[in-house]
């Protein structure tokens, strides 16, 4: 039966979205976990609001025993897949990369450009191993250091794109981008 009252070419009214589907919203573009304060001042709402529609999300995620969780870390308040799905996860994404090589890569990321000797400090002599790699398979740009013998080690576009992570995005830790003084030796962009 057709509504009398409303004809095909008007829209429905829609209600705007609850806050803590605004909150799921938020967490789900970001990406990552956000503090409460970022949370609030991105939903436009105060943090007391916030922290109940993020205990109304959690508990709504809990109840329709959802893939997906609401978790507090020490960086603030994220979305992640349950454990339990973690399997399923490893059997659709292949690995390319050994928990070494992710290691250094995330030494890498962290702390990017960083000199090859710190990382080797850091990570130990297998990480040599892990630069070819990471390098062969275009996440890392090694680049010769103008003034001493070691390599200035960065992350590449392809581990931006690779991993969702937004080169604009601050990372704790993170130096400033390596200066164009320095002469490229291997860039490991490909053109994939």
């Amino acid at each position: 039966m057709s509504n009398p009252s409303r004809t095909s070419s008007q829209p429905l009214k829609t209600q705007p979205p609850r806050l803590a589907a605004r909150i799921e919203a938020v967490l789900y573009l970001v990406g990552q976990p956000l503090p409460l304060a970022e949370i609030a001042e991105r939903a436009a709402c105060d943090r007391e609001a916030a922290a109940e529609a993020l205990l109304e999300l959690a508990t709504d995620y809990t109840h329709r025993d959802s893939a997906l969780e609401v978790v507090e870390t020490p960086a603030g308040y994220g979305l992640q897949l349950r454990a339990v799905f973690q399997a399923l996860l490893q059997d659709l994404v292949p690995s390319e990369l050994g928990v070494g090589a992710l290691r250094t890569l995330a030494a890498i990321a962290l702390k990017s450009p960083l000199l090859q000797t710190e990382l080797i400090d850091l990570r130990g002599s297998g990480a040599y191993q892990h630069v070819q790699e990471l390098v062969q398979l275009g996440f890392v740009r090694k680049r010769r250091q103008s003034d001493g013998r070691s390599f200035w080690l960065e992350v590449s576009d392809k581990f931006h794109h690779y991993f969702e992570i937004d080169e604009r995005t601050q990372v704790i830790g993170r130096a400033a981008p390596l200066p164009a003084e320095h002469s490229s030796v291997e860039t490991g962009d490909r053109a994939d």
